[in-house]
């Protein structure tokens, strides 16, 4: 059994360098990476946090604000693709209503708006899968291209009583379920830090425009490493809460099972932070008290835990050299300045990461991804469609036919396999818990490499089970940036806690803020 595991890790390693050489060359061909317009507008680099304060104490306006994040992606865009809709003139009325409100000598003071109102006049962005009202709600998928959200999504109508005010939407992948960022509808979307690379997904329009300082604030969902894939490829922080603290209502595909619903999580993403802790605790709404967000806590006192990669699993590529080495850099960090000594893990449960995933994603009812592809309005012809990508006429990405490929001669729901999976899955949730409990995180890789080209994840599909297995713990997790790679591009880790821990995820995301840096620009400073 050692052998054929062996033989297998051997081949898909000589898979993996024959097809990043194919994908170099697809790139060489295409041209250089181009690089994105100079910010020059200071406004742009304040966090979101910093932003409300501003606004509320007359530092600035929020029209002003408004105008300088429209300006700005409309430099980026053309470069990047990482929007598919605005809405531009109705941000601005509804920032030059929150300056009209400030300016009446009837208006709130800076105190109770940081209490009722505490992002008042700051915008922001989102998924394309989140609803907002009176703008579109495709999923990357054709077929709904003219779909039209009737209401505001539950997260957004909590942004909005914030104070907040929607922008624009971001870019996805095709029905949210892969982590590159292309459709048949809205093309590709690239990374700010080298066009020839992914932004990840699904969140990766939003991953893009957080790091190119075309949002101070955004909300992204995960249901395999959504929000902590694009977070990770592009620089920023993004954070997965707890399962069952952020409603998914008005979320498109929304689950089709309980346990796709506990894998699925809304959550923040933004360059700063300190914006994690105050936009979670809006979207947890009557759950905030159970995260305790308010606490104050001390790194000190914390349980540090950590693994280097997962163990071996021979479907994932090997951990980056440089990922592996800002981990240590991180350990090191912890036992000089804080005198904390981590403890290095051996899960080797973790190496069934892929499998425990797609068993909790399995649907009973024929609810399959054929289904989903047709807009749940029955069943795609797989085959047909296939012909059809062939001869360029189909309206669906290969990938996402692969996948719905895949998915059919997978692990059955029901089957005794997929019970046996299911019970493993909440054996390892209780493994973890009882090693984190409420005083414990774990330190994990985000993803094995640095953002691949375009196209690569096709040779590299089951890398993103370091996130995925996140989700099948239910478990909340903040993805930290530490710094850039010797090719320039954003490296990382994930930040795992217990149960409804979040509070010590985010902290610990903000003291590495502060020794590594955090967000580095991609772009010049001018």
């Amino acid at each position: 059994m050692q052998t054929r595991g062996q033989m297998l890790n051997i081949m898909h390693r000589l898979i993996e360098i024959i097809g990043r050489q194919i994908f170099l060359f697809i790139a060489f061909l295409k041209g250089p990476a181009n690089h994105q317009p100079a910010i020059k507008d200071l406004t742009l680099l304040h966090s979101a946090t910093t932003l409300a304060f501003k606004i509320r104490n007359k530092q600035l306006t929020s029209e002003n604000v408004v105008q300088s994040y429209i300006d700005r992606i409309r430099d980026i865009q053309p470069l990047l693709n990482c929007v598919v809709e605005e809405r531009f003139e109705d941000a601005l009325k509804e920032a030059r209503k929150c300056d009209e409100v400030l300016k009446s000598e009837t208006a709130p003071s800076p105190q109770v708006l940081a209490e009722e109102k505490p992002f008042f006049g700051v915008p922001f962005t989102t998924k394309d899968c989140i609803g907002i009202e009176n703008m579109k709600q495709t999923a990357g998928l054709t077929v709904r291209k003219n779909i039209v959200a009737q209401q505001d999504a539950e997260v957004i109508r909590l942004m909005r009583a914030a104070g907040a005010i929607p922008l624009a939407t971001t870019n996805v992948s095709e029905l949210a379920m892969w982590w590159e960022t292309s459709n048949c509808l809205y093309g590709t979307t690239k990374n700010p830090y080298n066009t020839r690379h992914i932004v990840g997904g699904s969140s990766g329009g939003e991953g893009c425009i957080q790091a190119a300082a075309g949002s101070p604030l955004g909300i992204g969902s995960d249901i395999g490493g959504s929000i902590r894939m694009p977070s990770f490829f592009n620089g920023i922080f993004g954070h997965k809460p707890s399962k069952d603290i952020v409603s998914n209502d008005g979320q498109y595909p929304s689950a089709q099972s309980e346990d796709q619903d506990r894998l699925l999580a809304i959550g923040p993403m933004c360059r700063y932070a300190q914006d994690l802790k105050p936009t979670l605790n809006i979207l947890a709404n009557k759950n905030a008290h159970i995260l305790r967000l308010e606490e104050k806590v001390d790194i000190s006192k914390i349980k540090f835990y950590y693994m280097e990669d997962d163990g071996g699993q021979f479907l994932t590529s090997p951990v980056d050299r440089e990922i592996k080495h800002a981990m240590r850099d991180v350990v090191r960090y912890l036992e000089i300045a804080h005198k904390i000594k981590a403890t290095k893990l051996s899960i080797n449960k973790l190496k069934k990461s892929i499998a425990l995933w797609m068993a909790n994603m399995s649907c009973k009812n024929e609810k399959d991804f054929t289904y989903e592809l047709s807009n749940r309005k029955g069943h795609i012809n797989l085959w047909w469609e296939f012909l059809k990508w062939a001869m360029f006429m189909s309206n669906h990405t290969l990938i996402a036919l692969i996948t719905a490929m895949f998915e059919k001669y997978s692990v059955k729901h029901g089957s005794e396999k997929h019970t046996k999976l299911i019970q493993e899955s909440r054996d390892l949730y209780r493994e973890f818990q009882d090693i984190l409990g409420e005083d414990g995180v774990f330190l994990y890789p985000t993803h094995p490499t640095a953002a691949p080209l375009h196209h690569e994840p096709l040779i590299k599909p089951f890398n993103f089970s370091y996130t995925a297995i996140i989700n099948v713990l239910g478990l909340p997790a903040t993805a930290c940036p530490l710094g850039l790679n010797s090719q320039g591009l954003p490296i990382g880790i994930q930040i795992v806690g217990g149960l409804h821990q979040d509070r010590l995820t985010i902290t610990v995301a903000e003291v590495l803020e502060r020794r590594f840096g955090g967000w580095v620009s991609p772009a010049i400073l001018a």
